[in-house]
């Protein structure tokens, strides 16, 4: 019998070419409802998606003969990973196909917020000369604090040997530390971070712990990246933060306000008040959700997907 897979997203082409080649018969639909997906996903083994729809309860009770999920992305965020398990459902991600990409990504941020890269650029071409307001602050001395120690945090710590800077971690796993980076607790990190770099699913345990609380028990001063997920951060205390100068500033690759999607910004087309001072505020950064999104990745995190789907099948 010919393993089923229909993938509901565009990928890399060589993610449909491989599974081809290696015998699964592939099926395309990236155009059908949530509801007309449910009606036809029986007759299918695997599914292949990025975030175009939530994999909740009714899909998967829908879903009778399915083998696998693979999401085409670092989280799984999107699909009710619990209950698909219980169903013996392979759940198979890619964080290690665009690690590097959100690595270095997060460093430029970093990079480009300390020395007003993109101020200074839009003053100049608006004819402004302006040397003393864009004075800068050097990574090196600094300590950098790193939340969630996985693939991308590891990759984030790894890019940072080149500077001379303290790399603390925190996790919920213990033991993650390595030789880039030292592991604390979250009290420790927050005494010392002058830079906090956020790489976290998007769980209960997550969602909004960027909040005043929390921003508030740092000692320091602090710049802040986020690029993991935006409901990770309480927008309107971080904020409130800048304003006290308790942030010094922020770039940010994902919104509270973003769709589950990740391809559109807004629920609605209310703009929300705290989201308006940051497009305001020189001192922000923001990308919309590309942190792992170049050439390179586009195509490794296809490879990862095929790789683990064919394992699956050789066990």
């Amino acid at each position: 019998m010919s393993i089923k897979i229909l993938h509901i997203d565009s990928n890399h082409r060589i993610l449909w070419a491989q599974l081809e080649e290696a015998g699964f018969e592939n099926h395309a639909d990236f155009k059908s409802s949530k509801e007309e997906i449910e009606a036809k996903i029986q007759d299918y083994n695997g599914i292949v998606i990025r975030s175009r729809f939530k994999i909740d309860k009714t899909f998967l009770d829908k879903a009778t003969n399915l083998q696998f999920i693979a999401r085409v992305g670092a989280g799984l965020e999107s699909i009710d990973c619990e209950y698909a398990e219980a169903k013996g459902i392979h759940l198979i991600a890619a964080p290690e196909g665009n690690r590097n990409a959100v690595a270095e990504h997060s460093l430029g941020v970093i990079l480009s917020l300390f020395n007003n890269l993109n101020q200074a650029d839009a003053e100049i071409k608006a004819g402004q000369w302006n040397r003393e307001s864009n004075r800068g602050h050097e990574l090196d001395g600094k300590t950098v604090g790193i939340i969630g120690y996985g693939n991308m945090g590891k990759a984030f710590a790894k890019k940072l040997r080149g500077f001379e800077v303290e790399v603390l971690c925190y996790d919920i796993l213990e033991n993650v530390g390595d030789e880039n980076a030292k592991q604390v607790s979250l009290k420790e990190l927050q005494q010392k971070a002058d830079v906090l770099s956020l790489h976290l699913p998007w769980t209960p345990g997550t969602d909004k712990m960027v909040d005043a609380n929390f921003i508030n028990a740092f000692s320091k001063p602090f710049w802040i990246i986020n690029t993991s997920r935006g409901k990770n951060i309480v927008t309107a205390d971080l904020v409130d933060a800048m304003k006290s100068k308790k942030v010094l500033g922020a770039g940010l690759d994902v919104l509270e306000y973003e769709k589950l999607s990740f391809e559109t910004l807004f629920q609605d087309n209310n703009t929300p008040e705290a989201f308006q001072y940051l497009l305001g505020a020189n001192n922000v950064l923001l990308t919309p959700h590309i942190a792992g999104w170049t050439f390179e990745s586009h195509e490794r995190l296809a490879q990862v997907i095929v790789d683990k789907i064919k394992k699956v099948y050789s066990m």
